[in-house]
């Protein structure tokens, strides 16, 4: 299937900040673009924006001044809804209220001619349900942008229930011909990226919740340790944490309240005291030429020991021991620990430092320490450490000097089961296998989507099969012994694969 010509006209209704985005992309693209918000003036001030956009673009030297007078011609404000009446596609970008989305649809099916692509740019409702009313909702798809969309890659091709193939196939051929990154997706809550990104914000939230780590910390470990581009706590500020609350809500409202979804109280009680995060100056953090920066917990500096002992396998972490010995710390290894199940380093007075599995360190009925898991522990400038309550303090010193000997920033945080990098990593792991089980998306789509949408490092799909579906699967299986709500029982796509590497392994 072929995209939509250049000369052919595309209208944008809704004028706000990603109404104009999508305008801008599709002119720098070579189509005439009309905009339309039904707020009188509003059209005209988008276009005025619009050509400054356009004005920088050519002194960032991104556009020449030929293209931008051409593309400055090829931008109508319209006053009516008729005005729109020749577009090949139209894209809607207005309040994410379903009535208001439908009664506009309703209108533009009377205005457009019958091979008009009808589109909508909605992040939380149902593609389905918006195209409900429409008489011919076999043209109806989603186009779900990214903000600041056009600078963000990706875009969501969404089908409804009743969605032409024809017409998803057209949909994603004109946004690759924008220059855009298209994944095509079916019409379920949250489409790819907000339904798999859940875990990273609910799992920092509930880190918080249970006073394990403040938020300056759970962001560092994740972006230090994690890999992440950013932390949770920072992201959702930036993004708005009103926005991001709804979404969340939206999603675990869709999926009638499965606790897998469940908001958090902590982000709720955010909202309604007004902190919303950058847009409202104060959030998880306060923002401000002057206000302070919430530094993240560091222990102090430790000696390190001058020996440890590794007995079994590390599996996920089974780069430690070399670096430890390029750090100048005798390292012995003994195979003495259980074949199959994860070994640990040993320090002088017996304690364990197991990597973290979704248990507490004090369920083991000994003195164990858990280190959370890593991106690349060679790379990783920081990492987290839970002691469990039974061990000495000197045992603790003795730990935090062996990874700080290594050259990483260590957070001590009260004895979490999962810690933070493990449990959020194992829950994208899940929600990604589930998704990709039940045709959300393919599967390098879903990781594809996930790198460009929100900027993983690694596509969970791809992150699982690097750490193994079993490592996920015990992982899981311990947090749900320690939390029996059914938030963090394993998928059925996880158990099959888990059973399906072992039968290959045997």
């Amino acid at each position: 299937m072929t995209a939509i010509e250049p000369g052919r006209v595309v209208a944008v209704v809704g004028t706000g900040t990603m109404g104009q985005g999508i305008a801008q992309v599709a002119l720098v693209a070579g189509h005439p673009v009309r905009l339309y918000d039904a707020v009188p003036g509003r059209a005209e001030q988008a276009a005025t924006t619009l050509a400054g956009r356009l004005d920088r673009l050519v002194e960032k030297g991104r556009l020449d001044a030929v293209a931008r007078d051409a593309a400055r011609a090829r931008l109508h404000p319209a006053r009516d809804l008729a005005e729109l009446a020749d577009a090949a596609l139209v894209v809607e970008a207005v309040l994410e209220e379903l009535s208001v989305k439908r009664e506009l649809f309703a209108a533009l099916e009377d205005i457009v001619a019958d091979d008009c692509l009808l589109a909508t740019n909605t992040s939380s409702l149902s593609v389905t349900a918006v195209a409900g009313a429409l008489r011919h909702p076999g043209r109806f798809v989603g186009l779900h942008f990214f903000n600041p969309a056009p600078l963000l890659p990706l875009v969501e091709v969404v089908s409804g229930f009743a969605t032409d193939e024809t017409a998803a196939e057209r949909a994603h051929a004109t946004a690759l011909a924008w220059g855009k990154t298209p994944v095509r997706c079916a019409d379920t809550p949250g489409f790819v990226v907000n339904r798999i990104a859940r875990p990273f914000y609910a799992e920092a939230l509930r880190v918080y919740e249970e006073r394990a780590a403040d938020p300056a910390t759970i962001d560092a470990v994740l972006r230090e340790c994690g890999g992440f581009r950013m932390g949770p706590f920072e992201l959702t500020d930036l993004i708005g944490q009103d926005v991001n609350e709804a979404v969340t809500r939206s999603v675990w409202e869709s999926f009638f309240q499965d606790p897998k979804f469940t908001p958090s109280l902590a982000q709720r009680r955010l909202v309604e005291s007004g902190r919303l995060g950058r847009k409202s100056g104060r959030g998880w953090y306060v923002y401000g030429e002057d206000a302070p920066r919430d530094a993240a917990h560091t222990a102090g500096p430790e000696k390190a020991p001058a020996s440890v002992i590794v007995r079994g396998e590390l599996f996920a972490a089974d780069a430690l021991p070399g670096l430890i010995e390029e750090a100048g710390i005798a390292v012995s290894r003994e195979d003495d620990a259980v074949p199959g199940y994860p070994g640990w380093i040993e320090l002088s007075d017996g304690t364990r430092l197991f990597l973290a599995d979704g248990s507490a360190a004090d369920d083991a009925g000994m003195p164990v320490i858990h280190f959370d898991l890593a991106l690349d522990y060679r790379e990783a400038t920081r990492i987290a450490l839970a002691p469990a309550a039974r061990v000495a303090e000197a045992a603790l010193k003795e730990a935090v000097g062996l990874f700080q000997a290594l050259g990483k920033d260590v957070s001590v945080i009260a004895d979490l089961p999962g810690l933070i990098v493990a449990r959020t990593v194992a829950m994208l792991v899940d929600f990604a296998l589930d998704a990709a089980a039940r045709q959300v998306a393919a599967p390098a789509d879903i990781d594809l989507a996930m790198r460009l949408g929100v900027n993983y490092p690694r596509g969970p799909l791809d992150w699982g099969d690097r750490l193994g579906a079993r490592w996920a699967l015990d992982t899981l299986e311990a947090l749900h012994e320690e939390y029996p709500t059914g938030r963090y029982a394993p998928s059925q796509a996880l158990r099959r694969l888990a059973a399906a590497q072992e039968d290959d392994a045997s």
